[in-house]
């Protein structure tokens, strides 16, 4: 294992998120607290608690989910594009580099932005509720396997995308309404029997439900398919650049 150019490619992808880290923080503080400015105040009025906690600190592991997966995949997507679309991923290709340090490089730095980004909303929403983690190790290691699985996925969409729209299309028109339809600031309980049916095939559901386990013990599906769900995915994400790296696709023509 080259550990020099995996560092070297982790400090270069992050030395970009440091020129702007002062966007980095503020924007995910804003957004934070206008989620809960409208979400908190407008929806919290009607609904006071979810299943014995606060409807404030119920939205809290949604709207950590929603953020993290979103840097997660725009971070690593726009790691490995800006590479193609400038020509020096050739270079890239033909050092004496495996596809497993080039992934680690890359993926670990997206992954460490979304990280401080999950971090930074947590302090923020400690500040609107009280929040209560009842299983701390749990917490670190389902958002620790978020961020690197979805870093994974937008790795994938990096290399597959051929021009700065499609690195956008699959955040905005996929994952975005699937965090939003998979229980990010509601129980899939309170749905009718048949849309609760239809919600299961949403794969956040399962990330979302096992995140708010951690902090308060409630969950819509059982968390070992939480679990399973998300290391299947990220073997998944790993198979696939595995193959793209194997056969080429999208990065030697």
């Amino acid at each position: 294992m080259n550990w020099g150019a995996v560092v070297a490619i982790y400090k270069f992808e992050m030395a970009r998120f440091f020129r702007t880290l002062t966007q980095s923080f503020v924007s995910p503080v804003i957004s934070t607290s206008l989620y809960f400015v409208v979400f908190g105040a407008a929806i919290g009025s009607r609904i006071d608690q979810v299943e014995g906690v606060s409807y404030g600190a119920f939205i809290v592991p949604g709207l950590i989910m929603l953020s993290v997966i979103t840097q997660a995949i725009s971070n690593a997507s726009f790691g490995i594009y800006f590479p193609k679309f400038i020509g020096t991923i050739n270079e890239l290709l033909s050092a004496p580099l495996s596809f497993l340090e080039i992934v680690l490089g890359y993926v670990g730095a997206a992954a460490t932005k979304a990280l401080f980004i999950g971090v930074v909303i947590l302090a923020t929403a400690a500040l609107f509720v009280d929040v209560v983690i009842q299983n701390p190790l749990a917490m670190i290691a389902f958002l620790l396997l978020t961020c690197l699985s979805f870093a994974l996925l937008g790795f994938i969409i990096g290399i597959w995308a051929s021009n700065f729209e499609q690195l956008q299309l699959v955040p905005l028109l996929v994952v975005t309404p699937l965090v939003f339809l998979g229980g990010a600031f509601y129980s899939i309980s309170m749905l009718p029997p048949f849309w609760q049916t239809v919600t299961l095939f949403n794969p956040v559901v399962y990330l979302i439900s096992g995140f708010r386990w951690s902090f308060y013990g409630l969950a819509d599906v059982p968390i070992g398919l939480s679990l399973l769900a998300i290391g299947g995915f990220t073997l998944l994400c790993l198979a696939v650049i595995w193959w793209i790296f194997k056969t080429g696709w999208r990065i030697r023509n």
